[in-house]
């Protein structure tokens, strides 16, 4: 399974817009470099493409509305899941990433991301006047020796949450084996999906298409209004985000997980 996780990972490595341009300015250096004449068509156009994708997607207009397509799909959830259901309350923050330091608290090993899922997450605990459950998950990545849910587990006690009421999934790989796990614990009953806006349309995919019943929860808004000649690294950064998630929508519809993307 590891395996296979790896393989989709590295394959979509080549059609990510940062090693995408890169493959191209480094087949049109190689052709320039050897002077390969038969190829030169061939190296211009890589060229081509290489600079005109880089000054696109590092362009704030273009890297906003790539974003605002997929965080206009869901509002920000300000409805307790108590008015929506009368059965247990859980609230699901998907995983993200961490970089392990003991020296450190759990909260500052958060990447930005993980951070901004979490901080909405225990928010999302604090719209219900009941006592709601915190599920948490990821796994190390293979990386560091510690699961991201435990990490995300660690920063949420430090947040004020009680630890007998955070469940975690330490071995789920992705977003298809978070739906899973989650299923085995609430089944179809409505609880709140916690994560990145741009993230959110592609998750509820999943996770309906697994027969579960999540109220979306969107954090980490990334698209704002930008001057069409500003460009940057973190427009760039932005648009790679999105891509990945539309790329994610065109996988699952491909592989029949579900019919509409």
């Amino acid at each position: 399974m590891k395996l296979m996780f790896w393989f989709k990972k590295g394959l979509s490595q080549f059609v990510m817009p940062v090693p995408f341009i890169l493959i191209c300015l480094l087949f049109a250096l190689f052709i320039w470099r050897f002077q390969a004449k038969k190829f030169k068509s061939f190296g211009q156009l890589c060229l081509l493409v290489g600079i005109s994708s880089l000054m696109l997607l590092s362009n704030s207009f273009i890297s906003a509305n790539l974003a605002n397509s997929l965080e206009s799909r869901y509002p920000v959830n300000e409805l307790p899941l108590t008015q929506i259901s009368h059965d247990a309350c859980f609230v699901m923050v998907l995983g993200s990433a961490h970089r392990e330091n003991n020296a450190i608290s759990a909260v500052q090993q958060l990447s930005a991301t993980a951070l901004s899922r979490l901080s909405e997450g225990i928010r999302q605990l604090s719209l219900s006047d009941t006592q709601c459950t915190l599920v948490v998950s990821g796994w190390s990545g293979g990386l560091t020796p510690t699961p991201h849910a435990i990490i995300m587990k660690q920063a949420a006690i430090e947040l004020g949450v009680s630890e007998d009421s955070i469940v975690t999934f330490p071995d789920a790989l992705d977003t298809i084996e978070e739906a899973r796990s989650m299923k085995s614990i609430v089944g179809k009953k409505p609880f709140i999906l916690v994560t990145s806006a741009t993230h959110i349309p592609r998750s509820m995919m999943i996770f309906t298409a697994n027969e579960l019943s999540p109220v979306a929860a969107p954090t980490n808004f990334l698209s704002s209004p930008g001057y069409w000649w500003r460009f940057s690294a973190e427009n760039l950064f932005i648009s790679q985000r999105s891509i990945h998630e539309y790329i994610g929508m065109l996988w699952i519809k491909v592989k029949g997980l579900v019919t509409n993307v």
